[in-house]
This record gives structure tokens, sequence and C-alpha cells, in this order.
């Protein structure tokens, strides 16, 4: 079947909204919207609002097209505070990776193929951190390499510092099972490695949705989210939850920030964007029924 659909103008893209009963009560502010939101962007955030079993899916009662446009940018703020918080996390992260292995297997400790599980990942990933120092215009590479000859590679506090998370991310899981290893787990109040790699995966799949300007509210998301059975700190008690959707990440988040530093205000400031949230939406994210009564999110209580 040959895709054979026209370009839709904007005032038409007006006219085919308001016949599948969406009000827009000025034509002008839905141009101005419009021609700075994508028709196809938007539509995701007006799914849940039409009968979506007929060809013209129609919207169901009473639906503005700011209406969309609110929910449209709360995704957006929750979106920039998550990323805020994956920032902190990815950095406390790669000094702990660092520095755990550097104490105890020097400088170049991420050289040195017996420390990892699986070779032939060794070697791709090492190929793959190459390229990345290769990209780097960091000065202090390029110093590295004008003054040291030996080791060629530079050390791993300048080496991994300009990796990707991502790469990071498979790096750590490759590593052996080790003391360090322990180390960095407890580092972020977690008894399992297999559960902090996880967490960091997931992790790396929020931050490219929002560093991609893609939407989380409604989400699956793809790589699901370990719940742990047991954490040094408190965690929630409801653990019945969905592990593709966005609360259990949050959740996970959450449990993270406040062990880097428990003067974050990353929990405040999520709870007062969520109690925007318009409707009954936060059940779309994976928010369950009376999540506000579990003490880890009383604002008043620090992990530590």
């Amino acid at each position: 079947m040959n895709y054979n659909k026209p370009a839709v103008s904007i005032p038409n893209q007006i006219l085919k909204l308001q016949g599948r009963g969406l009000s827009i009560p000025d034509v002008n502010v839905a141009t101005r919207y419009l021609s700075n939101i994508s028709y196809y962007r938007l539509r995701a955030y007006t799914y849940p609002f039409q009968n979506n079993t007929t060809e013209n899916q129609p919207f169901v009662g009473n639906v503005s097209i700011e209406d969309i446009m609110t929910l449209y940018t709360f995704d957006r703020r929750l979106r920039l505070l998550i990323f805020d918080a994956v920032e902190r996390i990815e950095i406390a992260l790669r000094t702990q990776i660092i520095y755990q292995w550097a104490m105890t297997h020097g400088s170049h400790w991420h050289l040195e193929q017996n420390l990892y599980k699986d070779s032939s990942k060794f070697i791709r990933h090492l190929s793959s951190l190459q390229k990345e120092i290769d990209r780097c215009n960091e000065t202090f590479i390029e110093h590295y390499f004008q003054k040291y000859t030996q080791p060629t590679e530079p050390p791993a506090w300048m080496s991994l510092e300009v990796t990707s998370i991502g790469l990071l991310s498979l790096l750590f899981q490759n590593l052996k099972s080790c003391p360090e290893k322990k180390a960095v787990t407890h580092h972020f109040g977690l008894l399992s490695n297999d559960i902090l790699e996880n967490w960091i995966h997931n992790f790396c799949n929020i931050r490219n949705i929002c560093a991609h300007h893609g939407r989380l509210w409604n989400r699956r998301i793809s790589i699901h989210l370990n719940i742990p059975k047991k954490t040094a700190l408190p965690f929630i008690t409801n653990k019945n939850i969905n592990p593709y959707k966005l609360y259990a990440t949050l959740v996970a988040m959450v449990y993270c920030m406040e062990i880097i530093n428990p003067e974050s205000n990353f929990k405040t400031a999520l709870l007062a964007l969520l109690e925007e949230c318009p409707g009954a939406q936060l059940k779309e994210i994976g928010f369950p029924k009376n999540w506000k009564e579990e003490l880890f999110w009383d604002i008043k209580i620090k992990n530590l």
C-alpha cells in the first residue's frame, strides 16, 4: 500500500480539528501554536481525548485546544526537570566509577581487559571510546596527547569524563562483580549491582528521549525499570507498579537524587509540577491510586 496523503496547510489543519469537535475559540492563537509545534507532534496529546476507533477520530466531550496545549506544556516542563536530574545522576555515577576503580587499579584501569566479563564487548566498547576521545576537543585531552607518549591513551579520569552516558552504562554493565562495583552500587543506596545497571540503562533511555524533545507523558518506556526488593534506605512500599511507565523511573530518580544531594529540591519541584498535571492524566504515566499516601513522597522526609 502506497502512502499518498498530501501535506495539509495550517488553515486546513485547524478546519480538520474543528471538524472533529475540538473547540478553537481564537484561530489566530491556534495558527501560532501550529506554526511552532507541528500538527503531528500535537497528535500524541490529542489522542486520549478522541474516539480513535472511528475513521474521523472525533473529540469526546468538550475539549479545547487550550486543554491540549496545557497537557503539552506540562510534558515539556516535566521533560526539562527530568533532564536536569539525569545530568546530576550521570555526573555522580561517572565520578564514582572512575574513582572506585582508579583507587585500586590505577590511572588506566579502563584498558585492563581482565576487569571485564566479556572480552568481545570490551574490545567493541574500547573502540567506541576511542572514537569519542578522537571527536573530543576538550583542552585536557589535547594537553595529554601533547605532553605524554605513554600510555598512548589518557587516564580514566580524562577518557571516561568525555564519553557518553550510554557507553559508560555499557562499560559498567560489562565490569565484573568486585568490591569496586559494590562500592558504586552502595553509593546510590542499592544492594544489587543488577538493579543499578538496570536503572542506569533506563535513565539513559529517558535522557535520550528528553534530549530529542520526545514525549514522556503517556509513553511506554522501552527499557523497563526493575523495582528492588530491598534498598539501603526508605523506598516505596507499593511495588505493584508498571515498570514500563514513567512513575517507576521517577521513583528511582528521586531515590538517587536525595542520596546524591540531600538538599536537592528535585522531589519538591516534581511534586509541585505534578499538581499542575491536567485532568486525570497522571494515570497515563503510571501513577497508582493513593500514591500520595506513600511516606516516600513526603517532602519532610529525606532518605538521609
